[in-house]
């Protein structure tokens, strides 16, 4: 009786295993929504339907509407951006990989009739694999810690895509800043060539000073030349961040940087900050646990590596004898003569140690990115608040000083010109500055965040997922 219950058993345990296994109804994206929420307070969202596309559009238009700020950018870029809805489905997919490794392996079904001589033989198996069944808890939580880690570089690219957008817009303002001076400064270098050109014509100015004057102009246009291109291209950067063509191209952008902050953040605990939040080292900590649960996997199957059980069922049919039924059960497994799983063991256990350093190495690689982006941020808020407070002032009570001088007939127009030119290359400077400061501060939140480029195949992801598939793929 108990060899005839074997295939119904087998049956009966993998329908128990599989009702378990089912999708999560926001495909994974909470874990994504919290973390770029509680990272950076914007939204997200996976477009799945037509009616979800629409509503995105709506939102989109709404804030192309208006003039774009850093933070509306990075909210049309995490709605519209078909990279990170690429990325989202990549989630998508791991979820699939989630409930596949959850559910048992189907029974196999097999029949056969034989006949040869007058007699027929018909046999009928139900073939199911013990040692994945056996495996299944331990296979299906390693499954779900890679699921989690999934969720984990959903959030990672939204966060790299938010950096870089950031990043984008404030090039995009900067080298429109940077047009709108050297405009004005083309206007005044041809106003001034063409003042030289006529004292020169009447001998007032000799061609040493003329050629000076009109060198000027000339560098000035080339550099406005340059400058728009610069700008062009920034903008269209932005834009491709953004995920916008065609009618959406003409967004507008402010004509200037933001004010300075009155003071800069202060935050003594840097790199406590950064170890808590970084996504990425979040990951890399997954990855040494998720190493862990395989080790022991590995260690448990090392003995067996193929373990089937068949119910089988044979019936003979013969004219000349009477019939008669055969039951019972077939059990193959392999004999660990030569390779008795130490080889797969050794594997995974350097796997793990690999992970560890590697995790070491990028946590100690997290707290020096951190000293050095708030030391980088400080460095630039003193260097832009300084043109803004001491340079820019102190060339302003020049320049009209200058002019004071030059009305009361003091100064002669060389030294008026001169001046302009000092104070030209202190305004581009000023501009660089305050530039550098916001890019400073876009990468000090990444530090801490996480969201810098993308790592290198050598990262502790990438050997567990090569661990994995070393240690699992006898099974």
């Amino acid at each position: 009786m108990r060899h005839r219950t074997i295939a119904p058993l087998l049956l009966l345990a993998s329908s128990a295993l599989a009702g378990c296994a089912s999708f999560s109804a926001d495909r994974g994206m909470g874990v994504v929504s919290d973390v770029t929420e509680r990272a950076i307070g914007k939204d997200v969202a996976f477009v799945r339907s037509a009616d979800e596309a629409a509503t995105v559009d709506a939102a989109v238009k709404r804030l192309l509407a208006h003039n774009l700020t850093a933070d509306h950018a990075v909210q049309v870029a995490l709605l519209n951006n078909k990279g990170l809805q690429a990325a989202y489905s990549e989630l998508a997919l791991a979820e699939t990989d989630l409930v596949a490794e959850s559910l048992p392996p189907n029974p196999v079904f097999s029949i056969s009739r034989i006949t040869g001589n007058g007699a027929s033989e018909v046999e009928r198996q139900v073939v199911g694999d013990i040692l994945a069944l056996a495996t299944l808890p331990a296979r299906s939580e390693i499954a779900r810690d890679r699921f989690r880690q999934a969720q984990l570089r959903a959030a990672l690219a939204t966060l790299r895509l938010a950096a870089e957008v950031r990043r984008a817009h404030v090039a995009a303002v900067a080298a429109g800043e940077m047009v709108v001076l050297l405009t004005d400064a083309k206007a005044t270098a041809e106003s001034t060539a063409q003042l030289a050109k006529k004292l020169g014509e009447t001998g007032a100015m000799n061609k040493l000073d003329q050629a000076r004057e009109q060198v000027f102009y000339a560098e000035i246009t080339a550099d406005l030349a340059s400058a728009r291109q610069n700008a062009a291209s920034a903008r269209e950067r932005l834009a491709r961040l953004m995920g916008l063509w065609d009618g959406d191209l003409g967004f507008r952008i402010p004509n200037t940087l933001p004010a300075l902050p009155r003071r800069p953040r202060q935050q003594p605990s840097i790199e406590v900050d950064a170890v808590s939040h970084r996504v990425d080292l979040q990951i890399a900590r997954m990855d040494l646990v998720a190493l862990a649960k395989t080790l022991d996997l590995t260690e448990a199957t090392r003995f067996v590596t193929l373990l089937d059980v068949a119910g089988i069922d044979k019936r003979t049919h013969d004219p000349e004898s009477p019939p008669f039924r055969e039951r019972g059960f077939d059990v193959q497994f392999q004999i660990p003569i030569f390779d008795g799983g130490e080889v797969r063991v050794r594997q995974a256990a350097e796997t793990y140690r690999q992970a560890m350093n590697r995790l070491t190495e990028k946590a100690v690689n997290v707290r020096s990115e951190a000293r050095d982006a708030y030391r980088v941020y400080r460095s630039a808020y003193d260097i832009a608040s300084h043109y803004q407070r001491e340079v820019l002032p102190l060339r302003q009570i020049i320049t009209e000083e200058m002019q004071l001088r030059f009305s009361s007939m003091q100064v002669d127009v060389f030294a008026l010109l001169t001046e302009a030119r000092q104070r030209l290359a202190s305004l581009r400077a000023a501009i660089d500055a305050k530039r550098d400061f916001w890019l400073a501060q876009s990468d000090l939140q990444t530090a801490i965040n996480g969201g810098a480029a993308t790592s290198s195949p050598s990262t502790p992801s990438a050997i567990a997922s090569s661990a994995q598939s070393a240690a699992g793929g006898d099974h």
